[in-house]
């Protein structure tokens, strides 16, 4: 989409409207972002690191959740 290079504001603000959920692995987005403004869901993947090896094992979480998600919610998945 050529949105490489943008911060976490502005990607958040161009996926309104075009997305639905947000997935990021950044654990302090919630306290850097005004988030209820955006009528997307955030799901943050909370990992030792964001590499796919230690990502791999919320998938499943993550699959889960998605049915269930509702704009403007943040929702965060572990272990």
């Amino acid at each position: 989409m050529g949105w490489s290079g943008l911060k976490n504001g502005e990607l958040l603000a161009r996926s309104a409207g075009k997305f639905d959920v947000f997935l990021t692995a950044d654990q302090n987005l919630q306290y850097q972002q005004n988030l209820r403004n955006l009528p997307v869901s955030i799901v943050v993947l909370a990992a030792k690191s964001n590499r796919i090896q230690d990502l791999r094992p919320l998938i499943p979480k993550l699959i889960k959740s998605l049915p269930s998600l509702s704009a403007r919610t943040l929702v965060r998945i572990d272990i």
